[in-house]
Formats: C-alpha cells, structure tokens, sequence
C-alpha cells in the first residue's frame, strides 16, 4: 500500500455512501487517517477501512447544525489529534420541482444542507488545519453548479454557490499554506441518482444520454481525483473548479 498520506488525518463529510464511501477508501488506501462523517452509519465502510490496515472513526452529523459540525471537529481532533484534509461533500438533490413550485421548505433544507453545510466545515475545519501549516479542503459541487438543470432549482442554487464560495475562500487562504478547490461531478453512478430516476429504464437512458461517453461516471473515479487534488502532485492548485465528466459540460 503507497503511504503518501501516512499519519495524516481526512475528515470526509457525506462518507457513507456514494462518492464520500469511495473518497473515504481512497484515502485510507494511501494511508490516511480518516474521520467518516454522515447523518447515518454505515459500518461496513469503517471495516473496509479497517480491512485495509487504515485507521477510522465514524461521527454522526448534520452539517447544516453549527453544533454538530463544531463536535464533528473537535471529536477528530480528540481521536487523531490534528486535521490535514477535508472532503466537505454531504449534500442531498432535495424534491424536484420547477422554481415556481420549490416549496419553501425544500429550498431551506437543500440549500442548508448543500451550501451552509460547506461554509459551517470549513468555518471549523480552517483553524484546525492552519494549525498544522499547510493542508487541502475539497468541497463537492456538480456540473449542476456551472450549468442549469430543470426541474432542481435548489440544488442547482446550492451547488453554484458552492463554486464561488470555494473561490473566495481559496483566495482568504492561500498564503496560509490551505489550499482550496472545488470538485463537479457529472452524472454519477450513486444512491442520489438512483433516487432521482427511480430506477427507471427510460429515466436512466436521458441522464446517460447527457454523456458523451454513454455511461454514468463511477464514485471511484471522482475518488481518485479528489485524492490527487489533495496530494503534493496538485500543488500549485487552489481555487479550481476541477470538472469530472464524461463532457456534458462542454456541449
């Protein structure tokens, strides 16, 4: 097992399933110490972990709660005693509806969980982090965060947000040895996109059909990416949005 990240510590938000299960794997394969972070457990991902030779504690959090964020970060530095990375990518797709018909709550629910969440991490994660004089925090976007999508209006608000508030942050931090970048996935393979087109044949053949590669992308390979933008190999890369698609962007 390559040890790039040996007795370093990652927080990763969203860490249950999807692309925060694949990113939390990826990491402790490279020898991280890894803090998995979600509303709900899912034990098997500390025993992969675990499995691998990696060390991982699971802690319970709402990211949109100032409460639990603040005890999501202190509980990680009272188990590791330090923070190097963050892979702030927690967010839910909300209920589909045009912008006239967004209930009030939905928008206050996706927009809370989607862009406060990530503002309230790296609130908390920042001091933690400059405490160790040079570390990464990768938040999760969306291609729904540089384009339009029908239909997801919130979701769509929280994740353009998400860019820009990963931009300014990036400039605040980067001659204190943090850098910041921001990821956007395309369409991928998750329990997210399960729910959005009930696994419907013809629901999956529209989404698939955005991509040029026919096919929805894999958590493991915006995994990977996000390991790289957290490694010394991106070194000279802060406040990038780093788009991983198969070109529905570009179209």
């Amino acid at each position: 097992m390559e040890t790039p990240f040996k007795n370093k510590v990652v927080i990763v938000t969203g860490g249950s399933s999807g692309i925060g299960k694949a990113s939390a794997l990826a990491f402790a394969k490279k020898g991280a110490k890894i803090a998995v972070v979600d509303w709900k457990e899912n034990k098997e991902v500390i025993a992969l972990i675990k499995e691998l030779g990696g060390d991982a504690l699971f802690i319970k959090c709402d990211v949109s709660k100032t409460e639990d964020v603040k005890a999501m970060v202190a509980k990680t530095i009272a188990t590791f005693g330090r923070l190097d990375y963050a892979f702030n990518n927690a967010g839910i797709e909300g209920t589909s509806a045009p912008t006239y018909a967004c209930s009030e709550e939905n928008w206050d629910k996706t927009i809370g969980i989607n862009l406060k969440g990530i503002w309230l991490c790296m609130k908390y994660e920042i001091p933690e982090i400059r405490k160790q004089g040079k570390g990464v925090i990768i938040n999760c976007s969306s291609v729904a965060g540089l384009v339009g999508f029908p239909g997801l209006p919130a979701y769509v608000a929280s994740k353009h947000g998400v860019v820009g508030l990963t931009k300014t942050a990036a400039l605040e931090c980067a001659l204190l040895g943090i850098r910041i970048n921001v990821i956007c996935p395309g369409v991928i393979q998750t329990p997210m996109i399960d729910r959005l087109t009930g696994k419907n044949k013809e629901a999956i053949e529209q989404f698939t059909g955005l991509e040029p590669l026919g096919r929805f992308g894999l958590p493991e390979e915006i995994a990977n990416s996000v390991v790289w933008m957290c490694s010394d190999e991106a070194s000279f890369v802060t406040g990038h949005a780093m788009v991983v698609d198969g070109g529905f962007v570009a179209q």
